[in-house]
């Protein structure tokens, strides 16, 4: 990408944050280019001086958007996972996330319509993932070097374990509306991070 003035990074912020919050409002679908020019005061000039590609372009910079989101909602928690009450306020962060998203997913919007199978739509779960996943992983390490969970542990698989479980219960609470699901994938992941101790 190239190098943007503080000025041009500003402008191409503010269309990408706006796009983001009409999707959010409206969905995806209810979302026209128009829709993002009205709501960021932008011609259609700039937008298409910052997002050259368009629509698809503008979608996938959104979809980069809400997957650090993802993480943001998780902090300061995610980076201190460093005692069992840590882990216990992270899990509550987690769900309380989830809880205040309800069924409607922005990102899993924003993927579905760029077709999850794209290489830029893959590029940005795969990152989100392998960003959430080392976070986690360095906890257990953290936990690992303090003595409460067992050294014979693979902390990266223990990550993809505890991260492919919230991933279930988080799809389980889109459909359902409850977080029953996302509450024990996080509660026994975490219980068997101690367990092994």
């Amino acid at each position: 990408m190239r190098t943007l003035t503080r000025k041009g990074a500003a402008t191409r912020q503010r269309i990408l944050e706006g796009a983001a919050a009409h999707i959010r409002e409206y969905g995806v679908a209810a979302t026209t280019l128009d829709d993002v020019l009205a709501r960021t005061a932008t011609s259609k000039s700039q937008l298409f001086h910052y997002f050259p590609g368009g629509r698809e372009e503008l979608l996938l910079a959104v979809a980069r958007l809400e997957a650090d989101h993802v993480l943001e909602d998780q902090r300061p928690q995610l980076g201190e996972l460093t005692s069992w009450p840590a882990w216990r306020s992270w899990r509550d962060k987690v769900v309380d996330r989830y809880r205040r998203q309800g069924r409607l997913c922005p990102l899993n919007a924003v993927m579905s319509q760029l077709g999850g199978a794209t290489p830029g739509a893959q590029a940005v779960v795969t990152e989100l993932m392998r960003r959430w996943q080392a976070e986690i992983a360095t906890g257990v390490r953290h936990m690992q070097d303090a003595g409460e969970i067992d050294p014979a542990l693979d902390p990266d698989r223990a990550a993809a374990a505890l991260l492919a479980g919230i991933q279930g219960g988080v799809l389980i609470q889109m459909s359902t509306g409850e977080t029953t699901h996302l509450e024990a994938a996080l509660d026994m992941g975490i219980a068997h991070l101690r367990a092994g101790a």
